[in-house]
């Protein structure tokens, strides 16, 4: 789980939006706010998240189950993947996965590791839907 606050972002407000969906990911050297103009580099957090619950269930809730499959699996390899989510999204609250372009707010890049994980995927993802439209 990794983001990068820019020279003109609130270092806290972007851990608080990634915490909004990953509330166990502890970064413990937050970089300081600056005046503007801020002379500070980009910061790479980088910290572990033990769930997606928050995701699944903000997807679920969103009913876009489908999409967050597809997203989290778009890159996999083997039994890794990556994917982003979008911050801004996150700090109201809500889950939009990130592909391709780089949205306004940054992003969330989430790694994820573990055997069968395709399948994990797939489970975690899965509603009654699925049942009807192929």
């Amino acid at each position: 789980m990794a983001t990068t606050v820019l020279p003109h972002e609130d270092a806290r407000r972007v851990v608080e939006s990634v915490q909004s969906l990953f509330p166990q990911w502890i970064i413990e050297n937050i970089p300081e706010q600056h005046e503007y103009p801020s002379m500070r580099k980009p910061v790479r957090l980088v910290g572990e998240a033990e769930s997606l619950d928050l995701v699944i269930e903000g997807a679920a809730k969103q009913r876009i189950l489908d999409t967050a499959l597809d997203a989290m699996t778009l890159e996999l390899v083997g039994d890794s993947t990556s994917f982003s989510l979008s911050r801004q999204a996150a700090f109201a609250n809500k889950v939009s996965f990130v592909v391709e372009e780089r949205p306004i707010g940054g992003v969330m890049d989430v790694t994820l590791t573990g055997t069968d994980l395709e399948l994990w995927i797939e489970q975690e993802t899965w509603h009654d839907g699925r049942h009807y439209v192929p």
